[in-house]
């Protein structure tokens, strides 16, 4: 095993280490050979698919950390109002460390595979909690350096070597603050829950980190609005509970000689609350580590209860029992497929997110009456992008290798199983982010969209249409590895989106007829009614064809 560089910085504490009752040895050997196995671990952001290369691809996707960071140069050079420059810095700080934390270290944290090795040999447990401890540091010390390694140059060349120093020791008290957080956010939903409700809760973390890197820049571009406008800082008790406001106390305190009374007291909770976290997780960690030991067993297999809903949809939009079969199977998957939901589920929230981003791109200027009044409901368009990706991974399951079942069952056509699984799409995931929009859009452009609304709708179950025509393959639903999902299916997904582009054009150029969007509607229903009908033909027209074959046959 190759030498790293980081544990050659670890020696330097050895007698910290020893004097906490640490092994020392022992714990840099189980670091080494950690550190060497997560050189296979893509984390999140670049967990597309796409081919696997050699080396530390953490360490690869620093440079995105880096680049994020240059979003908190600006509130280094206007001002000295450091209770509201650091405040927003931290908030960010803590944010970016608290979700990759969450989604790309908890398996980290979590890990259990080592303890039937560890516990066996003669190493107390001091040394193994010290070993994944550190382990997590080392990778969350590099995440903050990349995100704050440029800010803290500029903080250096602007605001001088005291601010970069208390900069350098609030960034490695939130980074503590953070990792402590997150393990006794784990203790408690272990503590009270099962291993699979605490997945969950990692995999919807997963999300909201994929959703907030695609989405966060508008957020970001409205933050530098207000760099330049005059703000001051007035303490309320609720800043007790905020640790941004915390960490940006001691920057008050040191620099702006604040010796007021909150200001201390913040800037005490910025210290304390760390090393207080600290002493917290060390008493509990016995506990954590029995409590983990739920995720090495199974949990009692519970009955899947149908819900009364779900039945009522699959009776009314189902005509066949071997396409409600396949509309519950589809609806399992996708609420129980963890890597399903998370290469899916971001996109759901970008659809739900990017209308009211680009309604609020031109708000600017404008009353909300003279927006209602407008033709901008058509960036409901956007809520169908989710449709090529979404219909594309039905394809795909963590749980491909069962798909044999499919083959060895006496299912007669795929286009049956694909019917219900793209329905059980329309209903279970498409449908309730369209009516969010939809009374949402309604309260801006009040009833007028109506008819619009439906042919939004429409477009969307035509898109799902052309998508399946497109991207099928003549292959059940779920049954293909994740690792084909890159597979000439970007070009596709591209193409697709564009024809989206061609729903909207073609309803904004009815809205300059009369009753253009009512025969907009019409040939939209016509062509969805017709469409499917072609695609997923009547199963016992088939049925009777091979019955009238094999009689024929048989004579």
């Amino acid at each position: 095993m190759r030498e790293f560089y980081t544990l050659r910085f670890l020696r330097v504490f050895k007698s910290v280490f020893a004097t906490l009752g640490v092994d020392y040895e022992a714990m840099e050997k189980i670091l080494q050979i950690k550190l060497t196995m997560d050189e296979r671990r893509v984390p999140t952001l670049f967990n597309d698919g796409r081919e696997k290369k050699k080396g530390n691809h953490f360490l690869k996707s620093l440079w995105i950390y880096a680049l994020y960071g240059l979003i908190l140069i600006p509130f280094f050079l206007f001002g000295e109002n450091y209770m509201v420059q650091m405040s927003i810095v931290f908030g960010m700080i803590l944010f970016i460390l608290m979700t990759s934390m969450i989604s790309d270290f908890s398996s980290v944290l979590l890990d259990v595979r080592d303890k039937n090795i560890l516990q066996t040999k003669p190493l107390n447990k001091k040394t193994i909690n010290a070993a994944k401890v550190m382990h997590i540091m080392i990778y969350m010390g590099f995440l903050t350096g990349a995100f704050a390694a440029i800010p803290l140059l500029v903080s250096f060349y602007t605001k001088g070597i005291l601010f970069t120093l208390i900069f350098l020791a609030g960034l490695f008290l939130g980074m503590l603050f953070i990792v402590v957080l997150t393990s006794l956010l784990y203790l408690f939903v272990l503590k009270f829950f099962d291993g699979e409700r605490l997945k969950d809760v990692i995999n919807y973390v997963q999300i909201l980190l994929s959703v907030s890197v695609l989405v966060g820049y508008q957020l970001i571009a409205r933050t530098f609005q207000f760099a330049e406008m005059d703000i001051l800082y007035a303490f309320s008790w609720w800043h007790l509970l905020m640790p941004p406001v915390w960490f940006a106390a001691p920057f008050e305190l040191l620099l702006n000689q604040n010796n007021s009374t909150a200001v201390i007291a913040l800037s005490l909770l910025a210290l304390c609350i760390p090393l207080l976290a600290i002493y917290c997780y060390s008493r509990l960690m016995p506990s954590f580590e029995r409590n983990l030991e739920k995720l090495l067993s199974d949990m009692k297999i519970k009955k899947q209860k149908r819900h009364l809903l779900d039945e009522v949809w699959a009776r009314l939009a189902c005509f066949t029992k071997e396409e409600r079969v396949f509309f519950r199977f589809a609806l399992v998957m996708m609420k129980k497929e963890r890597e399903f939901k998370l290469k899916v589920y971001p996109t759901l929230g970008i659809s739900l997110v990017f209308p009211f981003v680009f309604l609020l791109n031109n708000l600017y200027g404008l009353t909300l009456a003279e927006i209602s009044g407008g033709n901008m409901f058509l960036l409901l368009y956007f809520s169908n992008l989710m449709i090529p990706l979404v219909v594309t991974m039905l394809k795909f399951s963590g749980n491909h290798k069962g798909s044999w079942l499919f083959k060895a069952a006496p299912i007669p056509r795929t286009a049956a199983a694909y019917s219900g699984a793209l329905k059980a799409f329309l209903i279970k995931l498409y449908l309730p982010v369209f009516l969010i929009l939809s009374a949402s859009f309604l309260w801006i452009f009040t009833s007028r969209i109506v008819p619009d609304l439906v042919a939004i709708l429409l477009a969307g179950i035509a898109q799902t249409l052309i998508t399946y025509k497109v991207v099928n393959d003549e292959d059940f639903p779920f049954s293909k590895s994740f690792e084909f999902v890159q597979d000439g299916g970007t070009a596709k997904l591209l193409l697709l989106n564009l024809i989206i582009g061609g729903f909207a054009l073609v309803h904004w150029i009815s809205l300059n007829f009369n009753y253009g969007v009512y025969l907009y509607i019409a040939a939209l229903l016509i062509s969805v009614v017709i469409g499917w009908r072609l695609t997923f033909p009547p199963l016992r027209k088939r049925g009777v064809g091979k019955l009238k074959t094999a009689a024929n046959q048989g004579s």
